[in-house]
């Protein structure tokens, strides 16, 4: 992951971090049995575990059914404002279900504006489910995110293939971390993607590898 340079100085002058996480359905918490069980409050604990004298406070600004175009609409109220150190922004997700494009100028102008106030920023392309991988979009709009990260030299989260991963590589079947839907994360899957990225996070403003990692005990 790319440096995170404001959170790492929070952290080692010992201030309060805040975290925005941005997003649509998926950040907000559908499929989730609770909001506890959605990936920021998940995250919020994942990082306490690691930094447990820090005040790291994760603010839950997922809307469900949103588009990129629509979230720039409401940036000043639900992200500008709050003056985060860090904003997790996911992205892609209804563009690919509505065959709608996801243009690199909408994420560019976004990660400028946060930018502009000094937030780190991580982009988090879409879940890998069943309504994803079978249509011929899912990697196109993953490269689109990916390179919109790089042109605005931001960090990027690859949630696809984390969770390709689990199904091909760890041999998890789907219903393993995805809800009924077939489309969003179960509790295991947002507990476990939660502590991916919250591992990622330590590692990188901490410079360290040695932050623990691995996947919650599944049922399979």
């Amino acid at each position: 992951m790319a440096p995170l340079a404001r959170t790492a100085q929070r952290i080692a002058d010992r201030l309060p971090v805040k975290i925005v996480a941005l997003g649509s359905s998926s950040t907000y918490g559908v499929g989730a049995s609770t909001t506890a069980a959605s990936y920021p409050s998940r995250l919020a604990e994942q990082l306490a575990l690691g930094l447990p004298d820090q005040q790291i406070t994760v603010l839950n600004r997922g809307i469900n059914g949103e588009e990129a175009t629509q979230t720039l609409s409401r940036l000043d109220a639900d992200v500008i404002a709050e003056r985060p150190d860090l904003v997790l922004w996911q992205i892609g997700t209804n563009a690919l279900l509505r065959k709608i494009p996801l243009e690199p100028n909408s994420l560019l102008e976004g990660m400028t504006r946060m930018k502009k106030i000094g937030a780190d920023v991580v982009l988090i392309d879409p879940q890998y489910a069943p309504r994803f991988f079978a249509t011929r979009d899912a990697e196109r709009i993953v490269s689109i995110i990916s390179a919109a990260s790089s042109a605005a030299h931001v960090a990027m989260f690859h949630r696809f293939a984390l969770m390709r991963r689990w199904h091909e590589i760890d041999r998890l079947p789907l219903k393993t971390f995805l809800s009924w839907d077939g489309l969003h994360l179960n509790d295991w899957g947002y507990a476990c993607f939660a502590k991916s990225l919250g591992t990622a996070i330590l590692e990188t403003v901490m410079g360290s590898k040695t932050v623990a990692s691995g996947l919650p005990t599944a049922r399979r």
